[in-house]
């Protein structure tokens, strides 16, 4: 007997009880992409610069990490928009991953993807508490800056308990102020800088590189590293799938933004680099302190103490748009995995403005755990490497449902099949065996945490029937 969730219909003279309740599917286009667009451009793209300079030595080949990072996330869009629109489910690859695999690397992914939300929250909570310190001229005292995280997710899980409606509202507002910073620095940059082309020609051979390890410095280990710092900034373009059960249209609605979304991000990523360069030597970026902004440090050079001030503002929005999405995204997973009957049933519950509301309390608890210990670039770097197992895994189900489920209705398939899925398997495969090479303990710290989810799974499993593929096309 397959794996069904019934749902009892709502009418509007019965209410349905809570546990039964559908999320609605009230996302259209712009706000999704609005979404999309809010989780990608957060803050990696404004400090990252510093680490991947220091990883692979010169400007030109940061610039090509930026490439190479964008277009392995372009091709990963390319496969995700034909999975999601085949299964446009809350929780997204866990169904797909789910049908293709089976039950137990269904709840991994979800598990693995729960976990790297709430360290993907914290880590740009604690960004945010930095950004906010150089507004105030480095003056807030050391309890501050260990509670105002804190603070500011329970903010935030607050905000996201409202309708999904507003909250898509809310990220578009915000990602208008990341479009235009990006817009404001990158080409504020070229226009009111005295900077120099000659930048391009040197090198950071002799920079400090404040907490970067020797073992990821330059060769194909630097350059592995620095393409996790790119993708933890490209991070974000699949997220919007786990949305599907509560998108408008998703067969028109998730490809569009997916790809469109990605590609407009590559475009603002190199503009904002290329300015970086223009304007900062790769030692100076070299030699910023761990905690600093390359943005900010490029808007003092060519803008004075108060635009550096007022770009100090943005990046404190950019960052709270982050974390807004984050937390709204995020707490679809522990959701879709309650109402399979993999979570406690109470994670599955609807509140009556159509929002999981105690999965996203418990999305906002564990980023405020994770918030109390912990630097950025170490929270990022085993994030980024949790999720790129499960990116690889659920790039590969492409194959295979295309096998086992020949019938299911696919609005889009993915262009340059078998060619581009190849690709990003062969990426993704070498960025995973470079993460061990290159930082041994982040990984082995990463994988840990993935395989942290086999009890849990061991124990929600023996009171769930058989495990059929097609189980995960039903209802939620």
């Amino acid at each position: 007997m397959g794996l069904r969730c019934t749902l009892v219909p709502m009418t509007d003279s019965t209410p349905s009880p809570a546990a039964d309740r559908k999320l609605q599917r009230a996302v259209t286009l712009i706000p999704a992409i609005a979404i999309i667009l809010a989780n990608i451009i957060g803050t990696g793209v404004f400090v990252k610069a510093r680490v991947m300079t220091v990883n692979v030595g010169t400007p030109g080949m940061v610039l090509l990490v930026w490439v190479c990072a964008g277009l392995l996330t372009l091709t990963g869009s390319l496969v995700y928009a034909e999975l999601s629109t085949m299964m446009p489910r809350s929780g997204g690859a866990l169904n797909y991953i789910g049908a293709a695999f089976g039950r137990r690397w269904a709840y991994l992914y979800g598990w693995t993807m729960m976990l790297g939300t709430w360290a993907s929250v914290a880590a740009v909570a604690i960004l945010l508490v930095i950004f906010l310190n150089g507004l105030f001229g480095d003056s807030l005292a050391p309890w501050a800056l260990k509670t105002l995280p804190l603070v500011v997710i329970v903010f935030t899980t607050a905000i996201n308990l409202a309708t999904v409606r507003a909250a898509g509202h809310i990220a578009t507002g915000l990602t208008v102020v990341k479009i235009l910073i990006v817009l404001g620095v990158g080409i504020g940059g070229f226009l009111l800088a005295d900077g120099s082309w000659k930048n391009f020609s040197l090198d950071a051979a002799d920079g400090i590189g404040e907490g970067i390890p020797e073992s990821a410095r330059l060769g194909i280990n630097g350059f592995g590293a620095a393409m996790l710092g790119a993708l933890w900034s490209y991070n974000g373009w699949a997220l919007i799938s786990a949305l599907g059960g509560e998108v408008k249209d998703p067969g028109r609605t998730l490809p569009r933004t997916m790809i469109g979304g990605t590609l407009l991000v590559i475009v603002l990523y190199l503009l904002i680099n290329a300015t970086y360069f223009y304007v900062l030597t790769p030692l100076e970026i070299a030699n910023l302190p761990e905690s600093g902004s390359v943005a900010n440090a490029a808007v003092l050079r060519f803008g004075g103490s108060t635009a550096a001030k007022l770009m100090s503002v943005g990046l404190v929005l950019s960052a709270y748009g982050t974390l807004h999405t984050g937390i709204m995204v995020g707490a679809r997973l522990p959701f879709a995995l309650a109402r399979k009957g993999l979570l406690p049933k109470s994670l599955g519950i609807v509140s009556a403005r159509s929002v999981p509301a105690i999965s996203v309390l418990v999305t906002g608890a564990g980023a405020f755990v994770l918030a109390l210990s912990g630097t950025f670039d170490i929270l990022t770097d085993i994030y980024v490497f949790m999720i790129w197992i499960f990116y690889g895994i659920t790039c590969s189900t492409v194959f295979i449902l295309r096998r086992k489920l020949p019938d299911a209705e696919r609005p889009y398939r993915v262009w340059g099949y078998p060619y581009v899925p190849l690709v990003f398997l062969a990426v993704t495969l070498f960025l995973l065996v470079n993460t061990f090479l290159a930082t041994p303990w982040r990984a082995v710290s990463g994988l840990a945490l993935v395989l942290s989810g086999l009890p849990v799974y061991a124990y929600y499993s023996r009171k769930l029937g058989s495990d059929e593929a097609t189980a995960w096309l039903g209802e939620e």
